[in-house]
């Protein structure tokens, strides 16, 4: 706050300013307030320095959009730990242990195995030393689909390509494609991978098809000596690249027409180059292919025109004669971003006890949350926007079920009036008939959250509330509760509404088995979470059972996140992008107005915002691609699933303890092997993280969920996007 002080650090001179937050305070709006000035100060001594800021709560955020020089296309971010943690915690709802594998990409570790770990360590540590990098991909790449360019690098680079920059018609500002479909990868286009090392990732710059393409040992693919010749891209190199991309991966033979393989037609004119640039710039972010497909209707409907200006804003409506309310009803919010719904008050949403214990839940979400009607909002927005992001369809919606006390829930209900499917239960998480009401045991994720100010007194007692409610579900039994749901078969309105319940699979009978995520306070209270691990003390929170079996999270583990922003900010934009579902630049100016999120009418540009990749999980147990679970090899797997349905695996979700079979919990303890080598056995009962393509042919049809799929993937039985087996995928 001094400028003698700024002087003397010399930030007028430093690459970059970071700007730690107090995760411990009492006040976290006073902390980032305190934090927010900092940054003013140091802006107004030299607006030119590039800071990097970690937030305690998410509506903050807004105020330094308010600072004039401060300037996202310049290197300044903000790392927002509510955000972070809780949209992490989200997708590991959709994808038990996602948490897990997400943090482990961005924290810089070496992963080397050791022979006095157990195998499943092993495999759990070679993940951990993985990581994400950027890298320009080399001239052959040109052309070529990103499904192809995804193969060809695993195949025979050994890296995992997850996403590239593209650069609107436009002109506009680069954004990030996370796996899109059907696209030709222009020339100088970056990649972002996910490797063990910075070496590693060269080969995508380095591979030529002309020197490389026999090449077996991925550890020979140098600087060849066409680089010499190539300097720029050249417009015969880009031509003949894009003829390989019809052959590189497919064998010359076009796979189904989904997009994955090249299409036949003539070549398209080579791209422009785009220069390299050296100072860093950020990218606003879109998961979908920038020529989207447009959602067409199968009933053509009368051409929509633009009505005149209405309190300032253009209003898209039908014409006068076919006007109708229903089918102009606002189902998104105005960025086509998330789904959406009028806002509805608190109370009609309140259920109690015995009004939850009548509705059918299944294959919700629980979420325990601990906190005085006082405590500091943990902005719970963030936990359920990624949740209701509008690449699912609404059956697909989980419902939401918070258990805690209403007088802190009502503070926090002006940020979740406006998203569907939500109920609270004023009780206790702690009270086991409270959980019972709910169905804790036909979850597919129960998180455990506290919103109270941990005392100064004694770290160790900052955690209590949480430990308690966990090891508390873990001791509680289950009776025979299915023949209960079957009997409320008739009941087809009130399973509708709770989301997708067409599937009702048998709750667990013991309370081990009920998927979890805690949320700790303390890294090293970690280790009474598992009473059956033998975990030290002392242990680091990554290597600990709950961390690896994505069963446990704590704040501390984004704190490395500064540094992976500093040395490389769009990773920090991939991320961000991957956890909180589709958050836009234009939606925190949207939700930086204090009125939450607005709704808006469908419209071809908003629907096809929809059309972008998400986390999911699939199971090798049955369908299709269950045959890989049969001894198959990942790479065989990783092939398979992109050829024929453009999902891109990224890792694998695999039981702990097989030998055990006779152990009550055996089959609910899994940990996380991320990004696993391409001649990594696989397992019947393995479940695949992936990152799976919109599919806009599911909306709700009646008999839908009826065992009548044909040839569809089945989602694990939690997790995977709000489906069961036998679900459409």
């Amino acid at each position: 706050m001094n400028a003698m002080d700024l002087e003397r650090a010399k930030v007028h001179e430093a690459d970059a300013c970071l700007v730690l937050a107090n995760k411990y305070c009492p006040d976290p709006d006073a902390e980032d307030a305190a934090n927010i000035m900092r940054v003013i100060s140091m802006k107004n001594y030299c607006e030119e320095s590039r800071i990097i800021i970690q937030l305690m709560q998410y509506h903050n955020k807004a105020y330094l959009l308010n600072i004039p020089s401060w300037d996202w296309k310049q290197g300044d971010d903000v790392i927002c730990l509510a955000e972070l943690k809780l949209g992490f915690i989200a997708q590991s709802c959709l994808a038990p242990g996602f948490s897990t594998m997400m943090a482990n990409l961005f924290a810089m570790r070496s992963g080397e195995p050791s022979d006095d770990m157990q195998a499943w360590q092993n495999d759990y540590i070679q993940g951990t030393g993985c990581e994400m990098y950027t890298e320009t991909l080399s001239p052959t790449f040109t052309g070529m689909t990103f499904s192809q360019a995804s193969e060809l690098c695993f195949v025979k680079l050994k890296l995992l390509l997850l996403a590239v920059e593209v650069r609107p018609d436009d002109g506009g500002d680069t954004k990030i494609s996370i796996n899109p479909r059907g696209s030709k990868i222009p020339a100088n286009t970056v990649g972002f991978f996910i490797a063990q090392s910075a070496e590693e990732v060269k080969r995508a710059w380095y591979y030529c098809k002309a020197c490389h393409e026999d090449v077996k040992n991925e550890n020979q693919i140098k600087k060849c000596k066409c680089k010499n010749f190539i300097g720029g891209m050249m417009v015969h190199s880009v031509l003949k690249s894009q003829q390989i991309g019809q052959h590189i991966t497919t064998d010359g033979k076009p796979v189904q027409p989904n997009g994955v393989a090249a299409t036949k037609s003539g070549l398209q004119p080579p791209p422009t180059a785009v220069a390299k640039t050296g100072s860093p710039v950020k990218k606003s972010v879109s998961m979908k292919e920038e020529s989207a497909p447009e959602i067409v209707p199968e009933n053509p409907r009368a051409p929509i025109r633009q009505d005149p200006m209405r309190n300032g804003h253009p209003v898209i409506v039908q014409p006068a004669s076919d006007f109708d309310f229903e089918k102009t009803e606002m189902k998104y919010d105005s960025t086509g971003m998330f789904h959406w719904t009028p806002a509805r008050s608190i109370d009609d949403c309140i259920l109690d006890r015995n009004q939850a214990a009548m509705t059918v839940l299944n294959g919700h979400v629980v979420v325990c949350l601990f906190a005085h009607s006082d405590s500091p909002l943990i902005g719970l927005r963030n936990l359920v926007m990624p949740l209701r992001a509008s690449n699912f369809h609404f059956h697909e919606l989980k419902h939401v079920v918070i258990v805690g006390a209403v007088d802190y829930i009502k503070r926090e209900w002006k940020t979740l009036q406006n998203l569907p499917k939500i109920s609270v239960l004023n009780g206790s998480p702690l009270s086991r008939a409270d959980l019972r009401a709910v169905n804790v045991n036909l979850c597919d994720m129960c998180v455990i959250l506290s919103a109270k100010v941990p005392s100064n007194d004694d770290p160790t007692l900052a955690d209590k509330e949480a430990i308690l409610a966990s090891l508390n579900i873990k001791a509680m039994t289950f009776g025979d509760i299915i023949t209960n749901i079957e009997s409320m078969g008739d009941s087809k309105d009130a399973l509708n509404n709770m989301g997708d319940t067409t599937v009702k699979r048998p709750g667990p009978i013991y309370g081990t088995n009920v998927p979890m995520i805690t949320e700790l306070v303390n890294d090293s209270n970690v280790q009474f979470l598992d009473q059956d691990d033998d975990d030290d003390p002392d242990t680091e929170l990554y290597l600990t059972q709950p961390f690896a079996c994505g069963t446990a999270f704590a704040v501390s583990v984004l704190d490395s996140l500064m540094s992976t922003t500093y040395f490389n900010q769009n990773a920090l934009t991939l991320i961000r992008s991957l956890i909180t579902g589709g958050a836009t630049p234009e939606l925190e100016l949207i939700l930086a107005e204090g009125a939450g999120l607005r709704g808006g009418y469908s419209t071809p540009e908003t629907l096809g915002n929809r059309d972008r990749c998400r986390v999911g999980q699939i199971s090798l147990t049955e369908g299709p691609l269950a045959k890989y679970g049969e001894g198959a090899k990942y790479i065989d797997l990783f092939v398979a699933a992109l050829r024929q349905y453009g999902m891109l695996c990224i890792g694998l979700y695999r039981i702990l303890f097989r030998d055990t079979s006779t152990s009550t919990d055996a089959s609910s303890k899994r940990y996380v092997i991320t990004n696993p080598p391409n001649d990594f056995n696989l397992l019947p009962s393995d479940q695949v993280f992936v990152l799976m393509q919109f599919d806009p042919g599911m909306e709700y049809r009646p008999g839908w969920g009826d065992g009548k799929t044909g040839d569809r993937i089945p989602r694990s039985s939690q997790g995977g996007g709000g489906q069961k087996k036998g679900d459409a995928s």
